[in-house]
Formats: structure tokens, sequence, C-alpha cells
């Protein structure tokens, strides 16, 4: 089974900045600093301080597919580096509200 793409993944945050998917916050615990997300069966573990959203830590598809951010450093990029400044601030407004409502 092939790896994803940081493209792939891009794909699903920005169609949640978009808000053409429903991003969900999980309840569940994760590292200080990270955040997991779900978005309609794709599971993100963002790294994510509260006000700025630096990278995706690791995803997981529906198929079952992963990607990690150490495999996609190898090729130079990161999910959140390939969203448009507009497409980031909507990610990092919507995890806020997120955060809060929890």
């Amino acid at each position: 089974m092939l790896p994803l793409t940081a493209r792939e993944v891009y794909q699903q945050l920005r169609d949640a900045a978009l808000e053409v998917r429903l991003l969900k916050r999980l309840d569940e615990q994760s590292e200080p600093g990270q955040v997991q997300v779900e978005i309609e069966g794709w599971r993100l573990t963002l790294d994510f301080d509260g006000n700025h959203l630096r990278h995706c830590q690791r995803c997981q598809s529906p198929d079952g597919r992963e990607g990690e951010f150490d495999s996609w450093q190898r090729y130079g990029t990161d999910p959140v580096s390939l969203l448009s400044t507009w497409e980031l601030a909507q990610i990092e407004r919507l995890l806020t509200e997120l955060k809060t409502a929890v």
C-alpha cells in the first residue's frame, strides 16, 4: 500500500478551509502542542500551538494508508506548507473555534 502524499493530505485541509468538508476535533489524548482532528474519515495529527498551525505530524486516510511528517520532509514539503495564506488562516480559525468549544 502506497503512503499518503503531502498533496493528498493538503487537499483535505484545503477542503476543510473552504468548508467543503467538515473538520472535527477528536477527544483523543495527544502530545502537548498537538491536536487530533478528523476530516470526513481522514484522521490527522496536527502540530498546533493554540494559535498557529505548524505542520501535519501524521495522517491516516479512510482506506488505511498513512503518511508522516518525516517522510514528507524528505521530499521538501509538508501538507501545511502547501496551504495558501488564506487557507492556513481559515484552518487556524477553525482549530481555535473547536478548541474553545471542547
